[in-house]
């Protein structure tokens, strides 16, 4: 899948494509299936098939204080769109400039002519322009204006409910991870490339291998049973992870640190991604490094018992 980042970077190739736009956090089932539409388009056209990004989030821009948790990092929405089977992605850097644009601006720039659009396909409650004033039967009518086709998917319902990305975020902070599954169609994932931390972990008795969360996750903190994946293990590697703030050392930064069951060799530098299978505590703050230890012993005992249950043969 080739990212392309700001209309600057298009290019003539780029032109003819069946497109999508949202922001696709999570990449939930609604999700799925507005690509796979989108895919079944673009084979129909034999055009790619496109998505149109947006980085920062809309509601971020206009409200970082009030914008929802993600869901997913950049990398790991990039990630999941690629392994949707999109063909392109192009990410426009929202700012005050693009927000201004009206709907017919931003079909003429984006649409028209930066992507020379065939086909566009979105939820039935797609809004876009200067304050959202585009809506789909708009796009519909500025699409038989100027020669694309247009499509509006109806959403899909999980257990009676509708499959969004508020109802996965609701899900992410109780935690209900069942809930979290079935909306996702998987287990719930983190993304991101491990760095150098403060070592205590290893002083400990545990070495974590961390993440740093540079939005607030939507997942509740605490400590989980997790798989841990990456090019060198596939196949996962069961382990611990805490997520979190780590309010017995009085810090801020939001880290996933992972404690991994088999020794994983130098993973400094390397795409982490973490499977979450089960809640075991909320995050809390401890008297001591000592009380701090035995708990984190505590709680590597509870993620093996749990993953030697699952390999128990039913």
């Amino acid at each position: 899948m080739e990212l392309i980042r700001g209309l600057h970077n298009l290019e003539p190739r780029h032109r003819g494509c069946a497109v999508t736009i949202g922001n696709f956090d999570g990449m939930h089932l609604g999700h799925q299936a507005l690509i796979e539409r989108l895919r079944t388009t673009a084979r129909t056209l034999g055009v790619p098939a496109t998505a149109v990004i947006f980085e920062p989030t809309p509601r971020e821009f206009f409200a970082p204080q009030a914008a929802p948790p993600r869901v997913a990092g950049f990398r790991g929405k990039i990630r999941a769109l690629e392994r949707a089977g999109l063909d392109r992605v192009l990410c426009l850097r929202f700012e005050a400039r693009l927000a201004r644009w009206t709907p017919e601006e931003f079909v003429a720039r984006v649409l028209l002519q930066g992507l020379g659009t065939r086909a566009v396909v979105v939820g039935e409650d797609f809004r876009f322009g200067h304050r959202r004033a585009g809506d789909l039967a708009l796009l519909r009518e500025l699409g038989t204006r100027h020669g694309f086709a247009v499509e509006g998917l109806s959403g899909v319902m999980v257990d009676g409910q509708r499959c969004s990305s508020t109802a996965l975020r609701a899900a992410l902070a109780e935690p209900d991870l069942a809930r979290v599954e079935a909306l996702l169609g998987r287990r719930y994932r983190m993304f991101g490339r491990v760095r150098r931390g403060l070592q205590l972990g290893r002083r400990l008795g545990m070495p974590t291998a961390n993440l740093v969360a540079r939005h607030a996750p939507a997942l509740a903190h605490g400590v989980y049973a997790v798989r841990a994946y990456w090019h060198a293990r596939p196949e996962g590697v069961a382990g611990v992870a805490s997520l979190g703030v780590r309010p017995t050392l009085g810090l801020s930064t939001c880290l996933l640190e992972t404690h991994l069951f088999e020794e994983p060799g130098v993973l400094y530098g390397v795409e982490l991604e973490i499977e979450f299978w089960r809640h075991l505590r909320p995050q809390r703050r401890f008297e001591s490094l000592d009380a701090l230890a035995a708990q984190m012993q505590a709680d590597a005992a509870a993620a093996r018992a749990f993953f030697e249950r699952q390999a128990e043969p039913v």
